[in-house]
């Protein structure tokens, strides 16, 4: 009897450097200190959620950009080592790779800066390179901290195959008429939902009425997630609220992106839109209980424990 192919998921989007310096305070103006310590980590949204979905089994290819520099090596070993396809990661000789130096003080306060560098320079030529991938794949994944230009040609390659796409509006800017018709499914979070619609968003109620003037606009279904106090799911058939799962939560680090990267698996595997979204929800309440973006992310087994744990089925 033959094996099941894994799910195909095809990410376009961010790749960056995360360097993380922990200092006794944020210094003045001019200042030089002494750190306590320095990390090198991986983030972007794309990149994020291409390595949960390839820590569920999926079979992910990114399409991406990257500097022609040690953080550019950095990324793309780190892609290789999770299992992800990068031939269609560009290294870029004229951009820097994207990064971001994040400063974090005794109290827990931070001063980021984010370049976003190789990222912008990812283009719609890039997307056409990668029509192959993006075809064969049961679900693609964009986010907007790439050009949105490339976003919108990864989106029309994608209905021209079987693929279904899912945007996740980060950070929010205004979408064009196009892009919204192009989305099987928006995946924003409050603040999102409030610059996309104008709409507060103040918990279940408020989630409803902006998912409702997104759903207008032209996507096949949105869901807004709640942090706490879960998700809101709208389609066709009318609005779903789902409860978080209770956990003690140490650092809420990068759950969007696991519940994201995770929901495109469990969606390219077959399942409803509800019981995808009530999995993936579980996923990232999983990944709170560990510190950090990426190294928070749990693989399968551990999901599927997690899963029996809480009794979900």
């Amino acid at each position: 009897m033959s094996t099941p192919r894994p799910p195909r998921v095809c990410v376009v989007g961010s790749s960056n450097v995360d360097l993380i310096v922990r200092v006794p305070r944020l210094p003045r103006l001019g200042e030089t200190l002494v750190g306590h310590s320095a990390h090198l980590g991986f983030g972007g949204k794309g990149a994020n959620q291409a390595v949960m979905a390839a820590r569920l089994g999926a079979q992910v290819t990114m399409v991406s950009c990257v500097g022609r520099d040690v953080f550019g090596d950095s990324v793309l070993r780190n892609y290789r080592d999770q299992g992800i396809d990068t031939a269609h990661v560009r290294v870029d000789a004229q951009h820097v790779s994207g990064i971001a130096p994040i400063f974090v003080d005794d109290e827990a306060h931070n001063v980021i800066v984010i370049v976003p560098g190789a990222n912008l320079a990812l283009s719609p030529d890039d997307v056409r390179r990668a029509v192959p991938a993006i075809r064969g794949a049961d679900a693609v994944v964009c986010q907007l901290e790439v050009p949105v230009e490339t976003t919108l040609e990864a989106f029309r390659v994608a209905a021209s195959g079987r693929a279904r796409t899912i945007l996740n509006p980060a950070p929010a800017a205004t979408l064009p008429d196009e892009l919204l018709r192009l989305i099987d499914l928006c995946v924003p979070n409050e603040s999102e939902a409030e610059l996309l619609t104008g709409q507060t968003v103040d918990g279940v109620a408020g989630a409803t009425a902006a998912a409702r003037a997104l759903l207008a606009r032209g996507p096949r279904a949105v869901i807004v997630t709640l942090g706490a106090q879960g998700a809101l799911l709208l389609d066709a058939s009318g609005p779903t609220h789902l409860p978080a799962v209770p956990v003690a939560a140490v650092d809420p680090t990068g759950a969007g992106d696991a519940f994201i990267g995770s929901l495109a698996v469990f969606l390219a595997e077959g399942r409803s839109l509800r019981e995808s979204a009530r999995l993936a929800s579980a996923v990232a309440a999983l990944s709170v209980t560990r510190i950090g973006a990426q190294a928070s992310f749990p693989s399968r087994a551990a999901v599927e424990a997690f899963l029996a744990q809480q009794g979900i089925a």
